[in-house]
């Protein structure tokens, strides 16, 4: 994610804190010192916030681990105002996989509460679940009663929470994955409903809380039907197989020729088999704004571009296009570059399929296996 720094890595997996996240805690320093003026008292506020998010990395971690232990790898954990992001590659292609992921998180909470009860009693304080005060009170306490609401608020049953995934894996033992999904949507968005109701008469609060819930359901939803859609498509089907590359040493010149005499935008460089990179339309035109026609393809071209498999699923492919900002990816095949696969050439792709299954009257049957790509919030 753009505007995040990496603080640290465990089991392979990228921590990272976004920059937002930084304005909370300035917005936690003012708030204190302008009720206390005390100094000590906004750092103790700041300091709190911070093993909260403590406390949330470790209810991420409990997501990646679990989806680790099923052959799922996590892509990396951020850290934002309104809690973790746990970016999984994929849901786990069981139901039941994905049910005890979606529990791991909230579980390790279950167990921080639970460890945080049996020090106060152990010190000989009074353990109280049912008031919080943000400033002032034990330290300790205070932290439980922050996980306990943790787990009961990830546990609603609408997306992006962690309930909305135990019950669409639930539904999902009985029903199609998209189905499954669809419904878990509806439910998640009557209570987000609900919580804007609530929020109209009581606390503004809910308002955000039932937008956030709304989107994620919407969100969800539009993941599975894309499934639906290329969930069994390999890449090898979608690429364009004409087009033409450069070499590093190649003068500009050339792609001028081969941009005015054809359709094509983006280039492949390659060397031998080896792709270097891609050298992009907006690139060429920056390198001819600075130096001219005379310049070379390296220094103009990307150098830091994916490259996809013609084995892989187009839905495992698609992630790709925003992680690099890119439009085009070169395709190889057993390690020879064979296509370029664009997002011209995929919306193609995807107005013919739709085109087909309107003609047809049918939806897609085949779709039994997950989205490739899950983010648990918080």
């Amino acid at each position: 994610m753009r505007w995040s720094w990496k603080i640290g890595e465990v089991a392979g997996i990228g921590i990272y804190i976004h920059a937002t996240f930084w304005l909370l805690i300035a917005f936690i320093l003012v708030e204190d010192w302008s009720q206390r003026h005390s100094v000590g008292a906004a750092v103790y506020g700041a300091i709190f916030v911070f093993v909260i998010f403590g406390c949330i990395v470790l209810h991420e971690l409990g997501h990646a681990l679990t989806a680790l232990h099923f052959g799922v790898k996590t892509r990396d954990i951020t850290l934002l105002p309104i809690g973790g992001l746990a970016r999984l590659e994929r849901v786990p292609d069981q139901p039941l996989q994905e049910l005890w992921v979606a529990l791991a998180g909230p579980a390790v909470n279950v167990v921080i509460a639970l460890v945080l009860y049996g020090i106060l009693l152990a010190a000989g304080l009074h353990a109280n679940i049912t008031q919080f005060r943000w400033q002032g009170g034990n330290f300790l306490n205070k932290l439980m009663v922050v996980n306990i609401w943790l787990v009961l608020f990830n546990m609603i049953p609408a997306f992006p929470m962690d309930g909305g995934r135990a019950l669409r894996a639930l539904l999902a033992t009985k029903m199609e994955f998209t189905q499954a999904t669809h419904i878990a949507a509806r439910i998640g968005q009557g209570i987000a409903y609900l919580f804007g109701l609530l929020g109209l008469f009581t606390d503004p609060f809910l308002l955000f809380i039932a937008l956030f819930v709304w989107m994620g359901a919407e969100q969800e939803s539009a993941m599975a039907q894309m499934h639906s859609w290329v969930g069994n498509i390999p890449v090898g089907r979608v690429m364009v197989r004409d087009f033409r590359s450069l070499q590093p040493d190649d003068p500009l010149t050339d792609a001028i020729e081969h941009t005015l005499s054809g359709w094509q935008y983006d280039f492949p460089v390659v060397f031998g088999d080896h792709v270097l990179g891609v050298l992009t339309r907006e690139d060429m035109l920056k390198a001819l704004t600075r130096g001219g026609a005379a310049g070379r393809v390296r220094d103009a071209m990307r150098r830091n571009v994916p490259v996809a498999d013609s084995y892989d699923m187009l839905e495992h492919t698609l992630p790709m296009f925003h992680e690099c900002h890119c439009r085009s990816l070169p395709v190889e095949h057993d390690g020879r570059l064979v296509g370029m696969l664009t997002m011209d050439n995929v919306g193609e792709f995807l107005a013919v399929q739709s085109a087909l299954r309107r003609a047809s009257g049918k939806g897609n049957k085949s779709v039994g296996q997950p989205p490739p790509q899950a983010e648990n919030i918080f």
